[in-house]
C-alpha cells in the first residue's frame, strides 16, 4: 500500500523541521491566528537564497482564534510595493497539513512546498505568505526577504 500524500508531507514536513531554523519574519495581518513560527528550508541565512529549479519545504505552526471549515493559501512576490501572484502546488490548506474542519484554540503546523522555477528572473524581492479561512479573512500572513538566484 502506497502512502498518502498527507503522510508524506508530514515525514517531510518533520525533516525538514529537524534542519530549519525558525525565520524571523514580519506579520502582515494575521486576524483570525496567530503565528508561532516559520520556517524555510534549506533557508539557512536570510535574506533566504531561492535557487532557481529548487523547491524549498515550508512549515508554519499556528493558533487558530476561529472555526473555519477550510483555508486556503496564497503566495505573492512583493516588488515595490506591488503583490505578484506566486503559483505553489497545492493551495488548500486542508491538503498541507491542517486537520479540518479548523477548531478555535488549536494549534497548527501548515506544511508546503515553495517551487523556484528555472524562468523566474534573478532579483531580490520579498515572499508573502497568506494563509486564509473559509471568510477569505487571514489566519495568518507573513513576509520575509528572499533572492532568486541561479
Amino acid at each position: 500500500m502506497a502512502p498518502s500524500p498527507v503522510a508524506l508531507l508530514l515525514a517531510l514536513g518533520t525533516a525538514a523541521i529537524a534542519l530549519a531554523e525558525p525565520l524571523r519574519f514580519v506579520d502582515c495581518g494575521s486576524k483570525d491566528g496567530s503565528i508561532q513560527e516559520v520556517n524555510v528550508s534549506p533557508c539557512p541565512t536570510q535574506p533566504c537564497l531561492l535557487h532557481k529549479g529548487t523547491s524549498y519545504s515550508i512549515n508554519v505552526t499556528f493558533a487558530s482564534k476561529i472555526e473555519s471549515q477550510g483555508s486556503k493559501a496564497r503566495v505573492y512576490g512583493e516588488m515595490l510595493h506591488v503583490d505578484i501572484p506566486f503559483p505553489i502546488p497545492e493551495p488548500d490548506g486542508c491538503k498541507s497539513g491542517i486537520q479540518c474542519p479548523i477548531q478555535k484554540g488549536h494549534s497548527y503546523s501548515y506544511l508546503n512546498k515553495l517551487p523556484v522555477k528555472s524562468e523566474y528572473p534573478s532579483i531580490k524581492l520579498i515572499v508573502k505568505w497568506e494563509l486564509v479561512d473559509d471568510q477569505d479573512q487571514m489566519l495568518f500572513c507573513w513576509k520575509i526577504p528572499v533572492q532568486i538566484t541561479s
